[in-house]
């Protein structure tokens, strides 16, 4: 499969993808959210560590079935929570890896233009959290468009398919040649 070495657009959702910026490492995001996030706010997520020792990141994540319905598909039909729940697995979080410095340069993602989707009743990322993330990656390359979704939660493509479906297709027509 030959696939393009550059990109004109990236849309970018706090659930999709994080969206970095090319001067730091991508770690960095989540690190950030890590720092603001309170032990009492995850509920009975589950970390793993393979290191111990309170210095050390955590190596992955499982999600409860409380955090799940009531934060990140607290805005999602009832079938796509349950179903959501019986097919959750332990998610690697490879922050070791995220926190090179040299994944992404100016050249290439630096070079990509970005249109960002906030989900205004996000409760894993709130929206003054999802605001950073866009001013943190505009001062070095800005976004070119920032869409809010209302009513939308973290699972925006379950909690509003069809204004997410839309958003995606109208950005296609307008910035993709």
């Amino acid at each position: 499969m030959n696939l393009p070495k550059h990109s004109s657009h990236g849309c970018f959702n706090i659930i999709l993808l994080l969206m970095p910026n090319y001067t730091s490492p991508p770690g960095t995001i989540i690190q950030e959210l890590l720092k603001k996030t309170t032990p009492e706010s995850l509920l009975d997520c589950q970390f793993s560590f393979e290191q111990q020792g309170l210095e050390n990141p955590p190596t992955s994540l499982l999600f409860g079935p409380d955090y799940m319905e009531t934060k990140m598909y607290k805005c999602c039909q009832p079938e796509d929570v349950m179903l959501a729940q019986l097919l959750v697995r332990p998610a690697k979080l490879f922050i070791e890896d995220l926190m090179n410095d040299t994944l992404l340069t100016k050249d290439k993602y630096g070079s990509v233009k970005r249109v960002f989707v906030v989900c205004d009743e996000d409760e894993v990322m709130d929206e003054d959290f999802q605001k950073w993330i866009i001013k943190n990656s505009s001062n070095h390359v800005p976004v070119e468009e920032v869409k809010v979704i209302k009513g939308a939660d973290h699972m925006v493509m379950f909690s509003k398919p069809h204004e997410l479906s839309l958003y995606l297709q109208e950005i296609t027509k307008r910035f993709v040649h």
